[in-house]
Parts: structure tokens; sequence; C-alpha cells
């Protein structure tokens, strides 16, 4: 059972840039169980978003957000609507998130934290991977996970063993940070990649709250307090 939760509003909201038009989608698969996806999800950031002073152009409940092929036949239903959008905001694991920013090639923010995956990730297979740190940085790297697509997991930028837009521990593999730096320099957020961020709790990572563990919603495993 996947585990998320919703992230802080006035974090979400600081995501965003003053006056944005936002679509906001919600994965209607495991963050739907949590209350992190799904409808749910959906009419708590409207109303935020809202308040926040951004209009909300477009809202949309997808089954499963990890699959990029049901995200494109989903927005081309609505084509209009998500042409006039300058940000996403998405309810869902970090596959979701970057599965968004892969299929539209806009601006993406995690609406999300992923604590846990479980046994089973319930995810479609595809290159897009969710470390589950419990602290979602997608929206300040182009929603591309840098503990996912850089080897050694490096949260602030490259190591000095890259060369040329390559990696140094796998030969001909794309520099995850360079990939992130393009996707940046793409949407026109290359300040991004120079904010500071502090280091992240690890321990989110490897554990979650008991309050969580005790709902019905909680993955059929054995625990100890």
């Amino acid at each position: 059972m996947l585990v998320s939760e919703l992230k802080p509003i006035g974090e979400i909201l600081g995501s965003l840039r003053p006056g944005e038009r936002v679509f906001v989608v919600a994965c209607g698969g495991c963050a739907q169980t949590t209350g992190a996806g799904g409808e749910k999800a959906i009419q708590t950031l409207k109303s935020a978003v809202l308040e926040g002073e951004h209009p909300v152009v477009g809202a949309l409940e997808i089954p499963f957000l990890c699959n990029k092929a049901l995200i494109g036949l989903k927005l081309s239903r609505v084509r209009t609507t998500v042409d006039k959008a300058e940000v996403f905001v998405v309810a869902s694991c970090g596959v979701g998130v970057q599965a968004v920013a892969t299929v539209t090639g806009k601006p993406t923010v995690p609406a999300s934290n992923t604590l846990y995956y479980g046994a089973f990730q319930g995810v479609w297979p595809a290159e897009e991977r969710c470390a589950r740190c419990g602290e979602c940085v997608l929206a300040e790297t182009g929603g591309i996970c840098p503990l996912t697509v850089c080897p050694k997991g490096l949260l602030h930028g490259p190591c000095g063993g890259s060369y040329q837009g390559e990696c140094e521990l796998e030969p001909g593999r794309p520099c995850g940070w360079q990939k992130i730096y393009d996707r940046l320099a793409e949407l026109g957020r290359l300040d991004l990649f120079e904010k500071f961020r502090p280091p992240k709790d690890r321990r989110r990572a490897l554990d979650v709250p008991l309050s969580r563990r005790r709902t019905t919603l909680w993955d059929l495993e054995f625990w100890e307090e």
C-alpha cells in the first residue's frame, strides 16, 4: 500500500509564481486511498490555489498517473484547457508527478509527499522512479527526481566526476543533474538550479508515523512499535 500525504499548503503555493494559471491533476489510484489523491485532494487543492490568487483553469482525476499513455489520452481530451495552464499541481507519488512533467512539458509542482511503497509499488513500468523520501523536491528540479536519476542520489548538483553530460559511474548514462539542468533551461527556470536546499531528513524515508501504521490503509505487514 502506497502511503502518501498532502504537502503543507504554504509549501505548494510557495512553488508557484504570482498569478500563474494552474491545472490540478490527482491520481485516482494508490494516492487516493490515503487522501493525498483523488477527488478529495482536487477539491482541497483547488480551494487553496484560488485563495492564493492563482486562477484554476482545469482539474482532472486520472486513475493511474504512473501511466504516461493514459495521462496523454486523458489530457488530450481537454487540450484547450491544458494549453491555458502555465503550471500543473499534481497530487500523486513522485512517479506520477514526473510522468505529468514529461507528458506536458510544463512546470509541475508536487502536492504530495510519498512516505512508503510497501511490498508492492503499484506503478506502471516506466523510467520514472520515486525514492519515497517524504520531502518531494520535484518542483525545484523540473519534474526530474535527483535521488533516482542520479546513481549517487545527489540532491544539490552534479558530482565532480560528471564529464560532458555523462555519469562517471555508468559510461553512456546521461548525468542526472545534466538532465535536470537541461529541463530547467527548457522551462526558463534556471534560477531554481541555484536554489539552496537544506540537508534532507532521511528519517522520513525510513519510517512512517505510528498514526499511519494503525489505520486500515496500512500495508498488511508486521511491524514493531
